[in-house]
């Protein structure tokens, strides 16, 4: 009988085997350190470029900022330049204001009233005067309620008195000055 001897032949295959074990365990570890090494650099760019973005991000919302703070300047500049403009605009319409009150004044005052003094306070008008009759007083309030300057006319007192030896009628009355339109709404070609 033949006697084979197998024992070295085992341990040769098994030595391989070892060997082949080892090498693929050294090549998947150091493929394992490849990929994670190539996943941390790829982190870190993508890291890099967000910190980058973010920096641009915060660079310009600054800058917007500051546009913003210039705006908030110039509309606070422009409400005050609206402000006086319309103030100038009602200084220019209260111009010729007087001229008209006096006017309408004159306008209907009918004869045998005169006024002995007349104030303004706002749109509020005390007229304090003389007239030869009651019926007089009573026309000039109605003459008054017509104008189209003056609105709702109220006696406040009348009392009988002598002036240059004659009986007439003290009066006091409150009157309203009616709101002129605004100008733009005024047709072309009309005269205040």
């Amino acid at each position: 009988m033949i006697r084979i001897n197998l024992l070295p032949h085992r341990e040769q295959k098994k030595a391989a085997h070892r060997l082949r074990f080892q090498l693929l365990l050294g090549a998947t570890a150091v493929l394992s350190l490849l990929l994670l090494g190539a996943g941390y650099l790829a982190l870190q760019h993508q890291i890099g470029g967000q910190e980058t973005r973010n920096r641009f991000l915060q660079d310009e919302i600054g800058r917007l900022d500051r546009q913003i703070k210039d705006i908030g300047k110039l509309k606070r500049q422009r409400d005050d330049l609206l402000a006086r403009k319309q103030l100038v605009e009602r200084l220019q319409e209260g111009r010729n204001s007087a001229v008209h009150l006096f006017d309408q004044l004159l306008r209907q005052t009918p004869d045998g009233v005169y006024l002995k003094s007349f104030k303004q306070n706002g749109n509020q008008v005390v007229l304090v005067g003389y007239a030869q009759s009651g019926a007089r007083v009573s026309n000039y309030m109605r003459q008054l309620g017509q104008s189209e300057t003056f609105d709702a006319p109220v006696l406040v007192e009348v009392s009988s008195s002598v002036v240059n030896n004659q009986r007439v009628s003290a009066f006091t009355l409150n009157a309203t000055m009616r709101q002129s339109p605004p100008a733009a709404n005024k047709p072309a070609g009309a005269t205040p």
